[in-house]
């Protein structure tokens, strides 16, 4: 099969032959039909996670895939040949990823791709869609609360932000002033990032805000536990340091159930994954510098194939 590989930490994104995944009990072998692209996929190729995550040479990069059960393999009742489906496939050790033509994938990193989203919209939503779905869990967002998401148009932002207005909240998202209308499209309440922030928010909601979620970094968290009540009700994705303030830092976990809630959410027209730029899998390497420079509004996604 052909797969985007690199031979070390740094190394040049190439197009190479690969043998096909094995695939053991409790896995099923997918063609892949889409690959997203996400940040982490490169911070993993420069080294950025070696102290956390065993990675192995050649290094197939990605962890989100959307694709056709190709063959099932030992006690696999979820799935069968012909299924489609999509899913987070970030394995205990990365090296088998899903810049591939084919990938192999536990049972309990996916679920049924949804007839209503395109592969490259299914391929966009697993990492970035579970990341959101569980900051909102993590501090409980609800039906009646304000809440306060940075970043609001970003990749992980913009299902965040529809998750919380899919659950009854008031959403007031950061962003752009270039993202003004889109965001105000999904339900949310925009407000320009930057100095004066805090003051901003403040004046839509000089009660404060119920929860608040940073999906950027930088005074995210400070901003944020300025117009909190309760510090344990700030989750950020970017900053470890805020568990010593009191709220949550959140690491994503592949988890089948909840991707199967983010279907169905899609399903029903209350979640959309807005694609920034779908690109052939031999632009990889284009596809992350992209990525770097941190200025799409929605998804980077790779096009792997039609068969």
């Amino acid at each position: 099969m052909k797969a985007i590989t690199l031979t070390q930490y740094g190394d040049e994104l190439a197009l190479t032959e690969q043998p096909r995944p094995r695939v053991a009990p409790g896995e099923v072998l997918i063609r892949v039909r889409a690959a997203g692209v996400n940040p982490v996929d490169w911070k993993l190729a420069e080294g950025a996670l070696d102290s956390l995550i065993e990675t192995r040479f050649p290094l197939i990069p990605g962890w989100d895939v959307a694709g056709v059960v190709e063959q099932v393999g030992f006690d696999v009742s979820e799935f069968a040949e012909g299924d489609e489906v999509f899913g987070y496939i970030r394995k205990d050790t990365a090296q088998l990823g899903a810049y591939a033509e084919e990938v192999s994938a536990h049972v309990r990193m996916l679920a049924r791709k949804p007839a209503s989203l395109s592969w490259e919209e299914a391929a966009g939503m697993p990492l970035a869609g579970l990341t959101a779905l569980q900051s909102l869990d993590r501090v409980g967002v609800r039906d009646g609360w304000t809440v306060l998401v940075h970043a609001a148009a970003g990749g992980v932002g913009v299902l965040g932000a529809q998750l919380a207005v899919a659950r009854g909240a008031r959403v007031i998202g950061t962003a752009g002033e270039h993202n003004h209308a889109f965001l105000r499209g999904l339900g949310v309440e925009p407000v320009t990032h930057g100095e004066g922030l805090a003051e901003r928010v403040a004046a839509l909601a000089p009660e404060g805000v119920d929860a608040a979620l940073d999906f950027v970094g930088g005074d995210a968290v400070e901003v944020s536990l300025g117009l909190l009540a309760d510090p344990g009700r700030l989750a950020s994705i970017v900053d470890p340091a805020v568990t010593a303030r009191g709220g949550h830092y959140v690491w994503v976990r592949p988890d089948s159930a909840q991707l199967a809630e983010l279907g169905r959410l899609a399903g029903e027209g209350r979640l959309t994954v807005p694609v920034a730029r779908v690109l052939p899998l031999a632009d990889a390497a284009e596809a992350w510098r992209l990525s770097r420079e941190g200025r799409t509004r929605g998804k980077l996604v790779l096009s792997v194939g039609t068969g």
